[in-house]
Formats: C-alpha cells, structure tokens, sequence
C-alpha cells in the first residue's frame, strides 16, 4: 500500500498542518480590526488569540493517542472536518462568546489534524534521508503558515475584513479532505484498547491549570488542581494495562532531547509573533496592510528554503547540523531585533525577522523533529507526535505571560527587555544542542 504516491500523501498532510499553523497567528494583526468591530477592549480581543492555543494544547496527546488507536486517516479527516465547520463559525459571527467558542474547537480541531498530519509522514517516508526530505518540505509548510500568518492576516483584514481570516480555511480544508478520503490509504483495524479517558482528563485539566499559573489568576486553587492532576495522571500511567502514555517511550533520550528543543522553540517563535506585531506597528508605525506586506519576504524565504534548500542540505548534513544552523539564526534574529529597537532601525528589523521566520523556523522545526522522532517506533508517531508538540505550545504558554511581564503597559513603544528575554531563550537553545544524550533506552 506504501507504493502510492508520496507525494501527493506529502502534499495532503502539509496542507494540513498549514492550515493550522496558519490559524495560530493569523489573528494576530487582524486583532484591533475585530476589537473595534466587536467594541471589545484588549483583554476581551485577547481571549479569541489565548483559546484557541490553549485547547489545542490541551487535548494535542489526547489526540495522538486517538490518532494510534483509531487510524492516522481517520483522527486527520475528523480534525479538518472539525476545523472546516468552526472556521465557517468563526467568520459568521459577529458576536465575541460565538467567536471565543469557535476559536476553542478550532483548536480541538487542530489537536486531531496535526498528530495525524504527522503520523502520515513519518508512516509513509522511513528511510533516513527520504524522511528528512519529506520532513523538510512538512515543516516549511507549518512554518510557512505560522510565520505567514502574521502578514496574510494583515493585509486580509484590512482589504476583505476579519471575517475572512477565518473563512479562507473553508475551501483549503474542503479540499484536502476530498483528496484525502480519496487517496490515503485506508486505517488497519486495531485491537488496542480505547484510550484511557480518566487519565486524559486529567491532563487537559493540568494543562488549563498549568496556563491560569503562568496568567496568574487563581493561583492557589489553580496550583492544587494542578498537583492533584499530575499526581492521578502519573498513577493511571503506572498502574493501567493500556496507558494514555507509554512511558517507556519517554527514557528515549532523543524524544527527551526533541521536546525540550520544542518547549524552547514554542517560547521563543510565539513571543516573536507577539513582540513583531507591536515592534512594526507601535514603533515604526506601519498600517496592519503594511506590517503584513513588510512581513511577506519572510515567508518567501522559508518557502524557498524549505523547498529547495532543506532537500539539498538533508542529502549532506545530519539533523543536529540543521537544528544548530538553525538555532543559531534565531540567536542572531533576536539579537538583531534587540539592535532595531535601539537604533531604531529598520534594517536590523528585517534582518531579525528574516534570521527567525525566514531561516532559524524552518530549520529548527526541521532539524529538532528528525531529532526527537529518530528512534520512535511506528506504533508511538502520533503519541510522539503530540509530545513535541505540546511542548511547543506549553513553552508559548509559559512564554507570552512572562514576556508581558517585561513589557511597559505605560509607553506606547516596545523597549528591549522582552526581547532580551527572547535572546536569552535562544542561547539555552544553543546551549542544549551541544551537548550529547544519553544512549536510547529500546522500546520494546
């Protein structure tokens, strides 16, 4: 079944994840246009971009265990279906408690699509090389969408209005779910057993917690729950026959390695996202239109790179070369944003966010998923899948309420601080790919 065409396979799972790295930043410049619109205030605006993260992250293991027991096909068809109906949701609402409710099933949407999305690739492409290819050209999709998303939702919001932020996914999904039903080949019955849903529960629950911390609303209470949680999760883990989580997938020191890349990425690209839209608009003072079209070259470059540059640099460099390059693009891109603001330049501007969109994403997300995914045995993808993952978007989480710490609600201008912090979390990311894991522990 494997001599299908790849890629065609390569092409349905990229446009997947896209979409949904599209729809974590696409908001973002389209925000003040749906507050006024809306007659909202920033903390109210903030909840439309804060739930869809905060679901998806939620239920992302919950959905690559789905996507194990049920079929990779299956899980990837129902997260678009998903995804379709509440992006059509979104874009018809004009009221902010529909819209927040359509943002937060997007993101359940999301936790089903791109466990599956993954699960595809690495089922379909085994051989080292042929998957670091295939790899390259699925994470220049996803950064693609996320780092084009900033300026796509720019220029869509102030020429054909917010809504279609939302409505532009309708027909890319309707697509890729055709082509999918068509063309994937179908799931193979499984006698594994159903997830165990108590301890599933128990880790969106410390999930949720874990975000009202880092908010830091309802501390105390949000602390408990969080303790009781982990402590219920990490005893159903031990004690269950058919666990949610197989934890002898975790002494894997490359999976180990992978998602601590994955945390350090989400907190430092999700603060870019946040820190960039002020920095071109609060700063240097560009219309939405403009930010998203001076933004646009970004996106070119890691469509190019991913395209042509990621298959070629594959063929004649290992994963941790990739991931090193690309780490140390991010440390050049924040230390060139640090320099924009004070200079007040625009060149080092676009230098930064060349070095992090452009370059530094691309390989990054790359180079740390061949990394984490090297040694994970076909039945664990999606479950491995949905780790990383999770710990990109708990590193975006942890990272956006600590950068807002840094931030001065009294200037109208963004200083350097926040982004010194953001240069400080690249240089942990450095720091980590020099040093050597411990020898994989087997999965057996």
């Amino acid at each position: 079944m494997r001599s299908l065409n790849k890629n065609l396979v390569l092409a349905i799972a990229s446009m997947g994840i896209f979409v949904e790295a599209l729809d974590i930043a696409i908001v973002n410049l389209a925000l003040p246009k749906i507050e006024a619109d809306l007659g909202l205030s920033n903390d109210s605006g903030y909840k439309i971009q804060s739930i869809y993260i905060l679901i998806y992250g939620s239920f992302l293991i919950l959905g690559g265990k789905l996507s194990d027991y049920l079929g990779r096909k299956t899980i990837f068809m129902a997260g678009c279906a998903i995804f379709l109906f509440t992006s059509l949701g979104a874009g018809l609402t004009h009221t902010l408690n529909y819209l927040v409710l359509f943002r937060a099933l997007q993101g359940l949407g999301a936790a089903l699509l791109m466990p599956a999305a993954f699960s595809i690739v690495n089922y379909y492409f085994t051989e080292p090389h042929e998957r670091g290819r295939a790899m390259g050209i699925f994470g220049s999709f996803a950064a693609t969408g996320a780092a084009g998303g900033v300026s796509v939702g720019g220029i869509i919001a102030n020429y054909w209005g917010w809504s279609w932020v939302f409505l532009i996914n309708v027909p890319i999904l309707l697509l890729i779910l055709v082509i999918a039903y068509i063309y994937l080949e179908k799931d193979v019955t499984t006698d594994r057993q159903l997830p165990d849903i108590p301890a599933a529960i128990a880790l969106v629950l410390g999930m949720l917690c874990l975000s009202k911390i880092t908010e830091g609303s309802h501390l105390i209470i949000s602390v408990l729950l969080l303790s009781v949680s982990s402590y219920y999760l990490y005893y159903r883990l031990k004690t269950q026959a058919y666990p949610l989580l197989d934890i002898r997938v975790l002494l894997l020191s490359s999976l180990r390695k992978g998602t601590l890349l994955f945390f350090l990425l989400g907190a430092l690209f999700t603060g870019y996202l946040f820190l960039m839209s002020f920095l071109v608009q609060q700063n240097f003072g560009f219309s939405a239109a403009g930010s998203g079209l001076l933004m646009m070259p970004f996106n070119i470059i890691s469509i190019l790179l991913g395209r042509f540059g990621l298959p070629a640099l594959s063929k004649k460099l290992s994963a941790k070369t990739i991931a090193m390059s690309g780490a140390i693009a991010m440390l050049a891109g924040t230390l060139s944003l640090v320099l924009a603001v004070q200079l007040h330049s625009l060149a080092f501007l676009l230098a930064g966010g060349a070095c992090i969109a452009g370059i530094g994403m691309t390989l990054c997300y790359t180079g740390y998923t061949v990394i984490a995914m090297e040694h994970v045995p076909a039945e664990n993808l999606g479950i491995a899948a949905s780790l990383i993952n999770t710990a990109y978007f708990v590193g975006g989480g942890i990272g956006l309420p600590l950068i807002s710490v840094f931030m001065s609600p009294a200037s109208k201008q963004l200083d350097t601080r926040p982004l010194w912090l953001l240069f400080i979390v690249a240089c942990f990311t450095v720091a980590r790919l020099f040093f050597r894991g411990k020898p994989n522990v087997p999965v057996n």
